[in-house]
């Protein structure tokens, strides 16, 4: 029986917060089922059971290359976040056929970090993407999934909880007992960073604009919340409540917008964390605040092995299961993005992969 999956063929180019984008994704059903002796050596056949979205997965396809800028993708599946469940193995392999799995989701196992398209993240350029029924995959890039975790948990765990971890474990400040932490928003990272700092002992600042969200991120194990809209000048409300003294680690999520008050709400010596780009650029001068307040501003870029398997063992550990937004059927994946565009609610968007 032939399986399918949803590729990237171009037809138009367009920002990736457009849905005319989706016009690029089509959904093929008839791709033949890789045999066993289609599987290298060290090699395993994974039968994908769910993906998750990230704004990446628009911006190529959207053939978005001005906020992207790497090259198209023609031909493949979407999405590097994926979890399923091993089919068949190659000869040497160390898995073994039922196995649960969460997929890699880049080629940077370990080393420097990589330029972007040398990270060769999947689903983008010609890297497979997880979008599909099934993919072959080295050993290497797969890894044991956590026993208390269902398919979609396993998937919306890589890119997020990945990026968290590389954050708060494998900066130039590692995380401690008893630091402070401060995230903005209930997106998938920032709820990673909740679950994540507050497991390891972090008093863990989340801002956010609704009061509803902040009940959520306390339930996520977040201290105290800040409601911007109420509070626009929200580094004040920061600064009150670490007693004037500022956070140990801002993680920056917004971007240009919001960045100088993240600078701001951070202590003399601490760090920030530059997460994500969700709002316009503008002219910043922030050379005064960092040099003078000998603060550091670190680039957080991708996610290597290493980083996912501490991940995945402090998910065990302490039992944590990642925060879903919602879960859209095979046959809806195209809804899944759309979804997905401005998206601003709480955690991850799931797609159950397969009929």
């Amino acid at each position: 029986m032939p399986s399918s999956a949803y590729l990237i063929h171009p037809e138009v180019h367009t920002s990736f917060l457009s849905p005319t984008a989706l016009q690029n994704l089509h959904y093929i059903t008839n791709i033949p089922v890789p045999s066993t002796k289609d599987i290298p050596p060290k090699h395993a056949l994974v039968h994908i059971r769910a993906a998750a979205v990230n704004p990446r997965d628009m911006m190529v396809i959207a053939l978005d290359r001005a906020t992207y800028p790497v090259k198209e993708a023609n031909g493949i599946a979407p999405c590097a976040d994926g979890a399923g469940e091993i089919e068949a193995v190659g000869e040497g392999s160390r898995w073994k056929k039922g196995e649960r799995v969460i997929v890699q989701p880049s080629g940077w196992m370990d080393g420097d970090v990589p330029e972007l398209e040398g990270m060769k993240v999947k689903g983008a350029e010609d890297v497979e993407g997880t979008l599909r029924n099934f993919m072959i995959l080295e050993d290497g890039h797969l890894h044991r999934a956590p026993d208390h975790l269902s398919f979609t948990e396993m998937a919306a765990l890589p890119v997020a909880g990945g990026t968290a971890v590389n954050t708060l474990l494998f900066g130039p400040v590692p995380l401690k007992k008893g630091m402070v932490v401060l995230t903005q928003g209930t997106g998938g990272v920032s709820c990673a960073i909740i679950q994540i700092a507050s497991a390891l002992g972090a008093t863990v600042i989340v801002t956010s604009s609704s009061d509803e969200k902040l009940g959520i991120a306390r339930k996520l194990g977040a201290t105290h919340g800040i409601n911007y809209r109420k509070n626009p000048d929200w580094e004040e409300e920061v600064l009150r409540l670490t007693n004037g003294k500022g956070v140990d680690h801002a993680v920056e999520i917004g971007g240009a917008q919001s960045i100088e008050q993240s600078v701001r709400a951070t202590k003399q010596g601490g760090l920030i964390s530059l997460v994500g780009i969700l709002s316009e650029d503008r002219a910043l001068n922030l050379i005064g605040p960092i040099l003078f307040g000998a603060k550091t501003v670190r680039g957080v870029l991708g996610v290597n092995t290493a980083m996912l398997a501490k991940l995945l063992e402090t998910v065990q550990e302490h039992q944590l299961h990642p925060s879903i937004a919602k879960e859209f059927e095979w046959k809806h994946a195209k809804e899944a993005f759309e979804y997905s565009i401005g998206w601003s609610g709480v955690g991850k968007i799931l797609i159950k992969v397969g009929d």
